[in-house]
């Protein structure tokens, strides 16, 4: 271990209790992973309050999108005074301020417009607020150079967050396997004790396996096999594809400026994508369109605290990862993991 990959007694003292909570080795892994995150609206400043809080070694803020007055509402780390300006650059300062031992880097360029190579120098990417195109392109370079892969949104009081760790080793504690009795007196009756629970855990190893998001999207729910699983399938993934398609059509998101003619868009959408996946027209309500306008603070702080959550977890490698859905329903309070593809 050379000195330079040995925690200093400064980041020792700030991470003190993350320390104690998952270990040294996993925030020394921590403390060298890059990290670009993608889109920063309401739920990219959640996502970028939780990692850096965290202890990761740098983070790229890439969005070529301009402040609204509607950012004011959710994205916290954006004074109000620069509204008109650059998302990423105007989220600098207060994202660097939340832990000046990370590097923190803005970029105000169109991710569209990024070669392929400049994925593959980030050891996580996080794409949010992105059309379902670019997901899948950035997710088949980062299987292809072996770089953890989320992407989430949040629209209204609906939001989802996918994963792709690839082939992902990791650590989980789980209950000490109790020691077996011996058979050497099995025939006397064994004097009776008070009953005390047992809370010895080990670390064992444990392996998952991710799908692609091309192959979580284009699932084929007319199979037998797949028909089974829609009514157990959280309607927010049907959500999902309808507002990744309004953003694919439009090349924008549903806007409240707009939102009588977006709710009229938004249902025949709706119909075109149950008529395709030839679905019941009561797996997806009419209702859902009038739920998804603007970006929601709790609805952000509850998926971006997912998402911060299971990119610590997968860069540290410890516990079980969401493999590879996870969906927030705020109408009904539902917050479901679900693997799908």
């Amino acid at each position: 271990m050379t000195d330079q990959e040995n925690i200093t007694e400064d980041e020792a003292a700030l991470y003190d209790r993350q320390i104690r909570l998952w270990g040294l080795d996993a925030q020394k892994r921590l403390r060298h992973s890059r990290i670009l995150l993608i889109g920063l609206r309401g739920l990219g400043a959640e996502i970028a309050k939780n990692i850096v809080l965290a202890g990761i070694k740098s983070l790229t803020l890439l969005d070529q999108t301009e402040v609204t007055e509607e950012d004011t509402c959710s994205q916290f780390l954006i004074p109000q005074s620069e509204i008109g300006k650059n998302r990423a650059k105007s989220s600098l300062e207060r994202t660097q301020q939340l832990n000046p031992m990370v590097e923190v880097t803005a970029d105000d360029s169109d991710p569209k417009d990024k070669p392929d190579s400049y994925f593959s120098e980030f050891d996580v990417i996080c794409a949010t607020c992105c059309t379902s195109s670019l997901l899948t392109r950035i997710d088949k370079i980062c299987a292809d150079k072996k770089v953890k892969f989320f992407a989430g949104d949040v629209f209204g009081y609906y939001g989802y967050m996918f994963s792709d760790l690839g082939e992902h080793e990791y650590a989980q504690e789980v209950p000490k396997p109790k020691e077996k009795k011996s058979d050497i007196d099995s025939d006397e009756p064994s004097p009776k004790k008070a009953k005390v629970k047992d809370h010895k855990t080990v670390v064992v190893k444990k392996n998952a396996t991710f799908t692609r998001l091309q192959h979580a999207l284009d699932v084929d729910w007319r199979t037998d096999e797949n028909s089974k699983k829609i009514r157990r399938t959280p309607n927010t993934y049907f959500i999902m594809q309808i507002l990744l398609k309004f953003m694919e059509q439009n090349g924008r998101r549903v806007a409240l400026g707009s939102r009588e003619d977006d709710i009229v868009v938004l249902n025949n959408i709706r119909n075109t994508v149950l008529e395709d996946m030839k679905l019941n027209e009561s797996v997806v309500s009419k209702e859902f369109s009038s739920y998804c306008f603007a970006e929601l603070s709790p609805v952000c702080a509850i998926v971006g605290g997912v998402i911060g959550q299971e990119i610590i977890k997968a860069v540290s490698q410890r516990d079980s990862p969401h493999n590879n859905f996870f969906f927030y329903n705020g109408v009904n309070g539902e917050g479901l993991v679900d693997k799908i593809g």
